[in-house]
Order: C-alpha cells, then sequence, then structure tokens
C-alpha cells in the first residue's frame, strides 16, 4: 500500500498550533508519511517562540498527496516570497489535495491557486481573500473541489478531520477523534467575533491592528501586480 504523503509548510513567525492541530490528527493516519518542509533545516521559530524541526526542504520534497499551509503573522512575507509561491504551484500541479488553515489561505490565494474558489480563513483576514479571486466563506472548514480551507487556529483540528474522513473514511476520523478525546466545550463563548463581548473584539483588533495594515498593503500589491 502507497503512503499517503502529506506536506506541512513551515515558516518564521507561524502560528504553531495552525500546524501542530493538524499534525496531531495527520500522524495518527495509518499509512501517512507527514513531512514538515522549510527552505533549511534549520529550527523554525513560531510567533510565540516555539521552535519546530523540518524534516525536508522545500527542494528535496517529492511529490505531494496534501499540501497544507498553516498561517500566523509571518504569512505576510511568504506572500511574497517567491520561492515558496513557486514551490506551491509545482507542486499543486499533481497534489491530490490543497489546503490551508487560518491566514494560510492567502499564501495559496497568492500563489493563484484560489481563483474563482470558495475558500475560508482567521476571522480577522477572511475578507482579503477576494482580492485573489475567492469567495470568502464564514466556516471551519471549506471545501471547494481539491481545496480545503480551515478557519482561525482550533479549526486546523476540524480540517485535519475532515481531510481524514476524505482519505481513509469517516471511521478513520472518527477513531483519530477519540484517540485525542476531541470533544471541545469551551469555557466561554468568546471564540468568533459574534459571539465575543464587544469591548474583547476592539481590543483584540487594536492588536492586530498593525499586522492587519501591513497585510493589507501587501495584498493590495500582489493583486496589482497579478
Amino acid at each position: 500500500m502507497t503512503a499517503t504523503r502529506i506536506g506541512m509548510l513551515l515558516f518564521p513567525r507561524m502560528t504553531q498550533l495552525d500546524l501542530t492541530g493538524p499534525f496531531e490528527v495527520f500522524s495518527r493516519l495509518p499509512g501517512a508519511d507527514v513531512l514538515l518542509l522549510s527552505k533549511t533545516l534549520e529550527p523554525v521559530v513560531a510567533d510565540t517562540g516555539l521552535g519546530l524541526l523540518p524534516t525536508a526542504t522545500l527542494r528535496d520534497c517529492p511529490p505531494l498527496d496534501v499540501i497544507c499551509v498553516p498561517g500566523g503573522p509571518g504569512v505576510n512575507a511568504l506572500m511574497e516570497d517567491v520561492e515558496v509561491l513557486d514551490w506551491l504551484r509545482r507542486q499543486a500541479e499533481d497534489a491530490r489535495y490543497i489546503s490551508s488553515v487560518c491566514s494560510g489561505s492567502l499564501v495559496l490565494g497568492a500563489a493563484g491557486l484560489l481563483r474563482g474558489r470558495q475558500a475560508t480563513s482567521h476571522w480577522g483576514a477572511r475578507d482579503l481573500l477576494a482580492a485573489f479571486g475567492a469567495t470568502p466563506t464564514a466556516y471551519r472548514v471549506v471545501r471547494d473541489g481539491n481545496v480545503f480551507t480551515g478557519g482561525g487556529v482550533t479549526a486546523g483540528i476540524d480540517f485535519a478531520l475532515t481531510m481524514v474522513a476524505e482519505l481513509a473514511g469517516s471511521e478513520a476520523a472518527h477513531a483519530i477523534q477519540l484517540q485525542i478525546e476531541y470533544a471541545p466545550a469551551p469555557p466561554f463563548n468568546a471564540g468568533t467575533p459574534e459571539t465575543a463581548p464587544a469591548h474583547v473584539v476592539s481590543a483584540v483588533r487594536a492588536r492586530g491592528a498593525a499586522m492587519r495594515t501591513e497585510r493589507e498593503a501587501i495584498v493590495a500589491r500582489i493583486s496589482r501586480d497579478a
């Protein structure tokens, strides 16, 4: 039986849970070969300081069945990283599935892989997908053809379980969900701007304002030059 080869992209200032949530799920899929990919084999430092160790370089990466791009503040630089964007386009030509978690969908958009597709992202970035010819869609997991996108951060687990069901059937996904005891019951109903208190939403938006302004400028520049 041929292994299902899943490649997950690492980059500086990524949000580690965008990667480690799906990685936890994918690594439990029987027959899966999960590669952590970066330009070099040097450790990659996430936005919260956690070090992550690549297992293969982009140059040495074999053809992938599944491509997954996580998000985070480092997406801003990645959207204009020619080496990474070219690599994504090449891999996407033969991959069974192209996917992202959180603001990683902006990178797929910058690579031209979301034109005419429905897609989602973190609530703070979802509207920017329209500049890449995508239709922003406010769900935890969105599928359009062979493109799967997950919402913000924790939605990566939902996304990965959905992918497992696609790759190996719902029973395999159920078994992994049970193994990791994924039965979310959050202590507060503040997980979206629609349910969080207004003053909390305002404070979170203010904290991310500089990154959002930078991101808007990059998206405008990319879409203008496309």
